[in-house]
């Protein structure tokens, strides 16, 4: 059995309110054009996820609710405390309780860029990914049965792509 994970950091967010909590934060416009926009890529690649573990910062939410507007069916959101700012080992060990055979995760760097850097056999042609800019997104695949099973190293990566490449 194969078993894919979308990885993507959150949008660009707003830093209109210096008062407001970084928790808080919500997309500027700018992040809420890319996250639609990567919303269109993966529906565009056939990348359809079935149950999403998503930090429950706002930004993050808010990144996944515009990609999920693009798609032809919700899938199970689940809300992470957890993934705000979570390190790369927290991630693997929420990612190991996962359930569907499409998994996308909604996080935060730089955990969100340690965990694609190490997750992956072989890192993807982009000069982007060790840096995992906002709104960068990782596809990979694991020739595993469960998620209990993935462990660093084992994914094979099928795609990368940040924003600003999207934009025609």
């Amino acid at each position: 059995m194969t078993l894919r994970l979308i990885l993507t950091r959150h949008a660009k967010s707003s830093w209109d309110d210096p008062l407001m909590s970084d928790h808080d934060r919500p997309l500027n416009e700018r992040g809420k054009a890319a996250a639609t926009d990567l919303g269109n890529w993966l529906v565009s690649r056939g990348y359809l996820p079935e149950q999403v573990l998503c930090s429950d910062a706002q930004r993050t939410w808010e990144t996944w609710s515009m990609i999920a507007g693009q798609l032809p069916a919700k899938p199970v959101l689940d809300l992470k405390p957890t993934l705000y700012h979570a390190s790369a080992d927290v991630m693997l060990a929420v990612l190991r309780h996962a359930s569907a055979g499409v998994v996308m995760m909604v996080g935060h760097n730089p955990g969100i860029a340690e965990f694609a850097q190490r997750i992956v056999a072989r890192a993807p042609l982009n000069a982007e990914f060790q840096r995992f800019p906002t709104g960068a997104t990782l596809v990979c695949e694991f020739a595993v049965d469960s998620w209990a099973e993935v462990n660093w190293a084992m994914g094979s990566a099928d795609d990368f792509i940040v924003p600003r490449e999207l934009i025609a």
